[in-house]
């Protein structure tokens, strides 16, 4: 078994923000030359996440009113109590979750017709690394 590790770092200019990262796996997928396998895609902080979702107009704007009207931003969270103001993007993060496994096979992503991977920070401005983990043959 073989195993390739990449690191992609985000810095969005945005609090929040939701980033198309399909062609960024397949390029380290086929750097990694694995035809058979699975690959982890993992936000490596705990305000971020990773999902698997079709790439269609409207989408993203209707999880992101979806994702505010569960988890809004607060001023009364108890964790800002810390000095911290990002509540609301570790309630997020919990909805999203911060990592995905997608099959490989024939040295393709193996997903749905329309399906991507997506990036989503709920507290940007600062720099942040995704880790993507190909393992197979």
């Amino acid at each position: 078994m073989k195993f390739h590790t990449e690191y992609l770092t985000f810095n969005t200019p945005q609090k929040r923000e939701y980033v198309n990262i399909t062609s960024e796996v397949e390029d380290a997928l086929r750097k990694s030359g694995i035809r058979e396998g699975m690959i982890l895609v993992s936000a490596m902080h705990i305000t971020a996440g990773v999902w698997v979702n079709d790439a269609e107009n409207g989408l993203l704007q209707d999880i992101d009113d979806w994702l505010e009207y569960l988890a809004p931003f607060r001023r009364d969270y108890r964790h800002h109590r810390t000095g911290e103001t990002n509540g609301d993007a570790h309630l997020k993060s919990l909805l999203v979750h911060h990592e995905v496994i997608v099959p490989v096979t024939a040295g393709a992503l193996d997903f749905g017709p329309w399906q991507q991977i997506y990036y989503a920070e709920f507290d940007g401005r600062r720099p942040k690394r995704l880790i993507i983990k190909i393992m197979g043959e």
